[in-house]
């Protein structure tokens, strides 16, 4: 057995099913053992990044690792904007990057680079793998790093892939998160207890059932208000469930909303900040005078954490419910004529299934989606964790092949999407069950509207070029069709409810380009 065949063979072991991979010379070692060792679908990304944002996916809706490979230093960086999503989101990814043959180093070929400096930026854990000895090792010890919701990042030298190893394959390590810390939670309790306005910002574990039951609970107890970040990663929604409020993206309501709170509870995220530096305005949205508390550090459960905190207010999660005041599905009226993202944003409202996963990366078309949620069907629901565009369709790909029983809408920015859409091809060559809806606004609208925010309503004609995606406008359905996507375009309401309808119910991908007015 080499070292290629004892990484993949550990990794199995450490019960990862799949790789999402971009491979060149340098790893096809383990390409070759993925047909000797068994128990790891491999899956190509015609694009690093697709492979990357897939990962991502697949974590936020498994919390488990998926393992990509990548092909040197210039392969990862390919890769690296939807590494950034997965890192802000807590992602679990094994990333397993090939490097050069040690002895080949030192003459500095082409695609020779500084990789660990690059994964670095990103990697919570990361290791270059200094000898075939030590490979089992790295990966059962990255695995178990990854679990903690962070990116783990080993660079393996192509001869140590090919050098004989000798000796058993390291066991699946037991994993286990570190203990809550009780004087915490205690101080949490008294916090919400003194304070007549108190608030929850959730994110993470908080934000998957066992959370936002222990939540229930605490609010009941406390009449504490919810909230969660402008982009939150992962979370369960839907009616028996607490409604949970996104922060503005912008700072000023953002600022106004917060403001009356006499303290918050961390549970998950850290003090909300807001996304740009803008003259005049706090970088913190809360500010000094207000109380907070972290109620966990990374490497402990938040969820656990919060059923804790619950007990000590007086009550237990896991052994009474809190009746929700939505328990009752209550969907939006099919809207009708010429499409508006507003209109788009009801249609699909009201014809998502139960059980869907929602990947939101419709941007400034989607702002009226997520109001309109709270009382639909039980969903998953993600969104653009890290702001770096680009995560949607990767994201979809990822997320289809952890719940390959779970219906897939993925919520789509035009310009956003033009970042991955080779992502459409990995879609159709799996028979992924994907419903992507490109939000056709033809423009960077962000930027329109941050230069609206600036003062300036009358942009020149070189600053609006550099927003527009007209002249010529992007044939989004033949784009579909060339990666072996059903594509069609809509611009009424009618048409939309008509095929979002007929996509959801027939298996494999497709494309619907909404074309608004």
């Amino acid at each position: 057995m080499n070292g290629a065949e004892i990484l993949v063979k550990t990794a199995v072991n450490a019960g990862i099913e799949l790789c999402f991979a971009n491979a060149g010379t340098t790893e096809l070692p383990i390409t070759i053992a993925f047909d000797s060792i068994p128990g790891m679908k491999a899956v190509l990304g015609l694009f690093e990044g697709v492979c990357t944002g897939a990962a991502d996916g697949y974590g936020r809706m498994l919390a488990r690792p998926a393992m990509t490979l990548l092909h040197l230093g210039p392969g990862f960086a390919n890769g690296i904007a939807n590494l950034h999503n997965a890192r802000r989101a807590g992602s679990p990814i094994l990333s397993i990057i090939g490097d050069h043959a040690t002895w080949h180093q030192k003459a500095d070929a082409p695609l020779n680079m500084d990789i660990l400096s690059l994964v670095r930026t990103v990697s919570g854990w990361h290791k270059k793998n200094r000898s075939v000895q030590t490979i089992s090792r790295n990966i059962m010890e990255a695995t178990n790093a990854s679990l903690y919701g962070q990116i783990a990042s080993l660079i393996v030298p192509n001869d140590h892939q090919l050098e004989e190893w000798k000796g058993p394959p390291f066991k699946k390590q037991q994993f286990s998160f570190d203990p809550v810390d009780g004087k915490t939670i205690k101080k949490a309790a008294s916090l919400l207890r003194k304070y007549r306005k108190t608030a929850l910002i959730l994110s993470g574990r908080a934000l998957r059932e066992q959370g936002l039951r222990a939540v229930a609970h605490i609010q009941h107890i406390t009449g504490c208000d919810l909230f969660t970040q402008s982009f939150p990663p992962y979370m369960e929604r839907g009616v028996g469930l607490p409604e949970i409020e996104r922060i503005s993206y912008f700072p000023e309501p953002a600022i106004k909303r917060l403001s009356p709170y006499e303290a918050f509870i961390l549970a998950g995220t850290n003090i909300p900040v807001t996304f740009f530096g803008y003259k005049g305005i706090e970088s913190y949205l809360i500010n000094k005078e207000q109380k907070t508390l972290q109620l966990t550090t990374a490497k402990q459960n938040v969820a656990e954490a919060l059923e804790y905190l619950a007990q000590a207010l007086g009550s237990s999660p896991r052994k009474s419910k809190i009746k929700s005041p939505f328990q009752s599905i209550q969907r939006p009226d099919y809207p009708q004529g010429r499409l508006t993202p507003e209109k788009a944003c009801a249609i699909i409202a009201a014809l998502q299934p139960e059980n869907a996963i929602i990947v939101d990366e419709g941007l400034t078309s989607a702002l009226t989606y997520y109001p309109l949620t709270d009382r639909l069907p039980r969903h998953s629901y993600m969104t653009i964790a890290g702001g770096s565009i680009g995560y949607g369709m990767p994201c979809a790909v990822g997320a289809s092949l952890a719940c390959p029983d779970r219906p897939v809408i993925n919520i789509q920015a035009d310009g956003s999407g033009l970042y991955t859409l080779q992502a459409l091809w990995t879609e159709a060559r799996e028979g992924l069950n994907v419903t992507t809806l490109i939000c056709a606004n033809r423009s960077y609208n962000i930027l329109f509207m941050e230069l609206e925010r600036a003062g300036i309503k009358e942009p020149g004609q070189k600053t609006r070029s550099l927003a527009d995606l007209g002249n010529p406008h992007v044939d989004w359905v033949s784009i579909a069709r060339g990666f072996g996507v059903p594509g069609i375009a809509v611009d009424t309401a009618e048409g939309l409810r008509h095929e979002l309808n007929k996509a959801l119910s027939e298996p494999g991908p497709h494309l619907i380009e909404m074309v608004f007015v």
